[in-house]
């Protein structure tokens, strides 16, 4: 019994130690290098507006939310819709729509805030749908 014990514990030190080595030795998740908190890709400044954005959103700042809301839509449109050859709406329309959508149902109920408070819950859920649809052009 005693043997048998110890073999399985023995197993389970193996086991457990192969699990921590393939665990550390997987990819991490590379972060684009940045430039005063702004990620220096071509995303990076919808980002950092958008998380600038959330955060005003977050401490009660409608005005200033609806704000940077509307720099972020006017920026993106210049830029990535009639922006030339490498605006986004050019190299991969596919993608640049589904970020449109995604921006337009973040930022429009901050702009509208006068007429109608934004639901939270629903900003951060745009929010974070948003981001994640940034990620695929990067």
């Amino acid at each position: 019994m005693y043997n048998t014990t110890r073999s399985l514990f023995a197993v389970l030190v193996v086991l457990l130690s192969a699990t921590a080595i393939v665990g550390s030795a997987s990819p991490q998740e590379k972060r684009a290098p940045q430039t005063a908190g702004v990620d220096d890709t071509k995303m990076g400044p919808y980002r950092a507006l958008a998380q600038m954005i959330f955060s005003a959103s977050q401490k009660g700042d409608a005005a200033t939310a609806a704000q940077l809301a509307r720099v972020l839509e006017r920026v993106w449109d210049k830029a990535e819709d009639y922006g030339g050859d490498t605006a986004l709406a050019k190299t991969n329309h596919k993608l640049f729509d589904e970020i449109d959508k995604a921006m337009d149902q973040f930022v429009t109920p901050l702009i509208e805030y006068k007429t109608k408070p934004p639901d939270a819950a629903k900003v951060k859920a745009a929010y974070n749908t948003y981001l994640e649809k940034l990620r695929l052009a990067d």
